[in-house]
């Protein structure tokens, strides 16, 4: 499985639903997420700053990821964006490959 970073805000709308549910409430609501899609939920955090929340999600594949983004943001109570984790062997994966690049104005 792949892992990925959830982060977002909540509209006006999503912290009265946090309100409502508490952050036990919330959990538990993204761990039925993931596990909709054949995943699971690692991590879940909130903070203070520019995003209200942060989930670390082990899910099968990109179009599980798109579909906890497309789901989530559609329902108009988040904004969420999605970052893809790499493990340190990804890396030795992708450092192994040589693409051919040229660079602007090379």
């Amino acid at each position: 499985m792949a892992k990925y970073l959830f982060h977002g805000s909540y509209t006006q709308a999503g912290i009265q639903g946090v309100f409502k549910d508490g952050g036990t409430g919330r959990r538990k609501a993204v761990d039925a997420l993931a596990a909709s899609v054949g995943g699971s939920v690692e991590s879940m955090y909130w903070a203070f700053g520019k995003d209200d929340f942060y989930v670390i999600a082990d899910l099968p594949n990109h179009a599980a990821a798109a579909a906890v983004t497309a789901t989530t943001g559609a329902a108009g109570s988040v904004s969420i964006s999605t970052v893809v984790l790499l493990t340190a062997e990804d890396m030795d994966e992708a450092i192994k490959l040589h693409p051919d690049y040229r660079a602007p104005g090379a």
